[in-house]
């Protein structure tokens, strides 16, 4: 297929639950705070234990600023066209125009019809589905009196209005031959979900909408594609969105640039806070700049040369795997060269390891998981300082800069205790573990050493965070020097954290350990 060239979106799909709706809120909140520009809800009206989204989505776009909302998909057959045109209409209003409609066709019939809903056939489905939207878009359209006369849906002069105050996208969850054609005739999105129509399905089904859009004189490129997806931070990278960072970036980049994809939303869990940051603070600005560099070749700019990436060895029965480092950095500053780390003996085929040395190995992992979490919970953090600063005007200077002095002693708190935590995982490392791995495995002494060097350089590096939070709180220009210490603070411990659990991991779980 092809790239139609739309511009990149990010959101999340939040799950309705009628006990979990202050979490549900909370995430709301975080990918407005992080830059995310999409915040939807399934739409189930059957179903007991979710509340009404509809009324979610209005709690959720008063208590945020900027993400657009919507319902992914609305339920058709319960929702009669005309009151969601007005119901929509009357949101985006409400927001300033921060208002999308996501539609479906229904489906779970039997719990429809026990909602008093009518249970119709596929066909009558696409059918009234096709009829719904002429009926929303004539009253979203300003005129004396709607008409329109459908098998399933009708006006008989309905006065048109109230009208939204931004052209409001119709997306179809599509997945069947007839609804992908209904899709690139009469809608402006199209919005699958990758456990139903998987990377490799979609270039046939982009195929349908693309052909049945230039059939009705459409150019494909006025059908967006959003996609929600689903995926972990853990795995190796061979399956879609099962892997580190990097391998999210690539594979989305992929998609947009292949299959023309430009809106992804990711669906979480309500503690699905930590994924959240990491989808919105570390893969969409990668995916961004990726697509950028690609559409625009010598043109985008990138913060600094990578490092080559190095993917770890999991030898056959560890069971634990070391984080990859996917070679991105964000500052140019160096403060040491990765290229003559030194590296522990090759793994032997006769390995034994044991259920509890696994189990340490994992918690490895899983502690640099909890670093890691943490980090990106500064940078975003910084990020809204930043946004802060420049928000300072000259009429309400006083306050925004008392503003500035709360937000940067609540950070500057943040940042104290974290650096604190890094400390000392590195000092309990330092006095218990690595002495017990040198003792077991004298090989590992030249890894020990320099990771132990590692740890004084990063000390340091979280010194100069510390000095510039000082400034910053008594000058607010201060933060540019503390963006920059925390992107060499990243670098220097995501790579470090990488390099240690790629040496580590596995005599970890081989030399018997004291715990």
């Amino acid at each position: 297929m092809s790239d139609y060239g739309h511009e990149l979106e990010f959101g999340v799909f939040l799950p309705p639950a009628a006990d979990q709706f202050g979490a549900a809120l909370q995430l709301a909140r975080l990918a407005d705070a992080s830059g995310l520009e999409l915040v939807s809800l399934q739409d189930h009206p059957y179903q007991a234990q979710f509340l009404d989204t509809w009324t979610s989505l209005s709690v959720i776009a008063a208590a945020t600023e900027n993400v657009r909302v919507f319902p992914n998909v609305a339920n058709l057959p319960l929702r009669p066209p005309s009151v969601l045109a007005r119901s929509a209409a009357s949101l985006d209003i409400i927001t300033g125009g921060r208002v999308e409609l996501g539609l479906g066709a229904g489906a779970f019939w039997d719990a429809i019809v026990a909602m008093g809903g009518e249970r119709r056939t596929p066909g009558e489905s696409i059918a009234a589905l096709a009829e719904a939207i002429e009926v929303i878009r004539a009253l979203w359209t300003p005129g004396r009196g709607a008409k329109f006369e459908g098998r399933h849906y009708s006006l008989k002069g309905a006065h048109p209005g109230p009208f939204p105050v931004h052209p409001i996208g119709i997306w179809l969850g599509a997945y069947k031959p007839r609804m992908l054609a209904l899709t690139g005739r009469t809608a402006d999105g199209w919005l699958p979900s990758s456990p139903y129509a998987p990377p490799e399905q979609l270039a046939e089904m982009n195929r349908i909408i693309d052909e049945a859009a230039e059939e009705a004189g459409r150019s494909p490129a006025q059908v967006r594609r959003l996609y929600n997806i689903t995926g972990s931070f853990a795995g190796g990278g061979t399956e879609f969105l099962r892997g580190p960072v990097a391998v999210w970036v690539e594979q989305l980049a992929e998609l947009a640039l292949t299959e023309g994809v430009s809106g992804f939303v990711l669906m979480v869990e309500p503690d699905g806070d930590d994924d959240l940051r990491r989808f919105a603070e570390e893969v969409a600005p990668g995916v961004r700049e990726l697509v950028d560099r690609e559409r625009n070749p010598g043109t985008a700019t990138v913060s600094a040369p990578p490092v080559p990436p190095v993917v770890p060895v999991v030898p056959d029965g560890l069971g634990v795997t070391p984080t990859p480092d996917d070679g991105r950095r964000l500052s140019r500053e160096r403060l040491w060269d990765e290229a003559v780390r030194p590296s522990g003996p090759a793994p032997s085929p006769d390995a034994v390891y044991t259920p509890a040395g696994r189990a340490g190995s994992q918690r490895l992992v899983d502690i640099h998981d909890h670093l890691r979490a943490e980090l990106a919970r500064v940078r975003s953090l910084v990020k809204e300082v930043a946004d802060g600063a420049l928000d300072v005007g000259a009429a309400r200077s006083e306050i925004n800069t008392m503003t500035m002095r709360q937000n940067n002693w609540t950070l500057g708190a943040f940042c104290e205790s974290y650096c604190r935590l890094v400390t000392v995982h590195h000092t309990l490392e330092d006095r218990q573990l690595y002495p017990q791995l040198r003792g077991g495995d004298a090989r590992l002494g030249p890894v020990l050493d320099r990771l132990t060097e590692e740890h004084h350089v990063i000390h340091d590096v979280l010194e100069r965070v510390d000095a510039a939070l000082v400034a910053t709180v008594s000058d607010p220009g201060g933060i540019t020097e503390l963006s920059a210490a925390v992107d060499l603070l990243t670098d220097t411990l995501l790579s470090h954290l990488s390099y240690e659990e790629r040496e580590l991991v596995e005599p970890m779980a081989r030399i018997p350990m004291r715990h």
